[in-house]
């Protein structure tokens, strides 16, 4: 029995054994035998409750990341804003927190306090009450307070195989509901990316968020723009990249979210279903999680040079029309500014610009279909997914752009474009299949070393 908690016992609830990673099991079963208690927390037993198959497997832990370590040969500490420690297996990586504390705990002063003790006591908060740096450990208890949602503050126990439930989470995952624990307003200031969880988990889930819990993302919206970049990048594959993201994009629209993330997007849209900015998009997402939900895979870099094409288009028309640049300038000039604009709100790393700058100009390229032209283009990696975006754009926008996309179809069904086509090693294949993916560069030949002969030596 926990203080505070509600039990569930083995025999009233499905969580096993065989349902979680035995990575994990083997990171329970090492704290247990080195004395420390040990739990799996969160989404994993949240989503094995309600019959999904989990991503991820998070533990929690009264051990310090520094004592988990030193558990683990093949662990490795990570995180400014509150340490964690990376249990590594191969690919699969089970991520271990220390229990969290409150934040508000005073900093001791006493002599005899080390520095490693008192840096575990360092909590930072902003003007606006969002969480800076939070090292400060605690308890159980505290640790489950410290949690955002209701339904993620379930603790499975690999002592006795209980379920320990701190906010009636057991209730809410049977009522369908997303609702955050503590009060809405403080909890979406302490990290606002709290606003997008509630979105992302509510479609996920397919569960309502409550309506305390929903009432102030409207007004807090702004918040998200005290978010690092790279943190914004991150989130953004997750409610793009997860099957949801035609839902997700309507969520982030109707709260007001999606403009923190992508402003130049944002400025484009009209509102109006039927104009050619909300239409590609609309579309784009549904592929996207089409593909997705097929068990094939989706390049970020396709869905970013989607989204952005109009932004592009209108900035580039303005160049050439107030600035007198010449088209292929004000092209280029328009490229570098609005990825300029696009990394400094969400930090794309820079095989995905790359990529996306290709998937553009390919869109100029693909109009040139004469000569050797052709067969030079479907030889080139980047043509597949060019190719598919000309295809999108010509189903919002027909005319030449069909006529153009059918000429393509019907080349690379012909045996020159077959020909071709299958010299490319990368063809009918997207460039990227995760966000941990990287261009495919070739590999550098080494020089063989060079050794002088002794002279007068055969």
């Amino acid at each position: 029995m926990i203080e505070g908690a509600t039990t569930i016992p083995r025999s009233e609830h499905p969580v096993s054994r065989k349902d979680i990673s035995p990575s994990a099991l083997k990171v329970l079963y090492r704290l247990k035998d080195n004395g420390y208690d040990a739990y799996l927390v969160g989404g994993c037993i949240r989503d094995i409750l309600l019959g999904l198959e989990p991503k991820d497997f998070d533990v929690v832990t009264n051990a310090t990341p520094e004592q988990v370590k030193r558990c683990f040969n093949n662990c490795r500490l990570i995180g400014r804003r509150f340490r964690l420690a990376h249990i590594m297996f191969g690919r699969e990586i089970i991520e271990v927190a220390t229990f969290r504390g409150h934040h508000e705990v005073e900093v001791e002063s006493e002599e005899n306090v080390s520095k490693e003790d008192l840096a575990k006591k360092i909590s930072r908060q902003s003007d606006e009450g969002q969480l800076l740096r939070d090292n400060v450990f605690g308890s159980m208890n505290e640790d489950a307070e410290r949690r955002d949602f209701t339904i993620n503050a379930l603790y499975y126990d690999i002592k006795d195989f209980s379920i320990y439930d701190f906010a009636n989470g057991m209730a809410d995952i049977d009522k369908g509901l997303i609702d955050l624990i503590g009060d809405p307003e403080t909890r979406y200031r302490e990290d606002p990316v709290r606003m997008l969880r509630a979105v992302r988990f509510s479609n996920k889930l397919r569960m309502q968020i409550a309506e305390r819990t929903e009432a102030p993302i409207f007004e807090l919206a702004h918040l998200l723009k005290n978010i690092p970049p790279a943190r914004l990048f991150d989130e953004s594959l997750k409610l793009m990249l997860a099957g949801k993201a035609q839902v997700n994009y309507q969520s982030l629209r109707e709260y007001g979210l999606f403009r923190y993330f992508f402003p130049a997007v944002d400025q484009e849209l009209t509102g109006n279903p039927d104009d050619k900015e909300e239409r590609l998009l609309s579309i784009m997402f549904g592929n996207t999680d089409t593909r997705i939900n097929s068990g094939k895979s989706v390049s970020p870099a396709y869905i970013l040079a989607a989204m952005f094409w109009y932004p592009l288009e209108a900035l580039a028309t303005s160049l050439e029309l107030e600035g007198g640049l010449h088209p292929y300038d004000a092209f280029q000039v328009a490229t570098n500014d609005i990825l300029q604009r696009a990394v400094q709100t969400i930090a794309i790393p820079k095989r995905f610009t790359t990529a996306v700058r290709e998937i553009w100009t390919f869109q100029h390229r693909l109009t040139k279909t004469t000569g050797k032209r052709p067969s030079v283009l479907v030889e080139n990696p980047r043509f597949r997914a060019a190719y598919d975006f000309l295809l999108l754009r010509a189903e919002v926008e027909g005319g030449e752009l069909t006529q153009l996309a059918r000429w393509w179809t019907d080349y690379q069904q012909s045996a020159e474009g077959k020909k071709h086509a299958y010299s490319n090693p990368n063809h009918g294949k997207p460039e990227f299949k995760s966000k941990s993916s990287s261009t495919p560069y070739p590999k550098k030949k080494r020089r063989p070393r060079q050794y002088d002969k002794p002279k007068g030596k055969n």
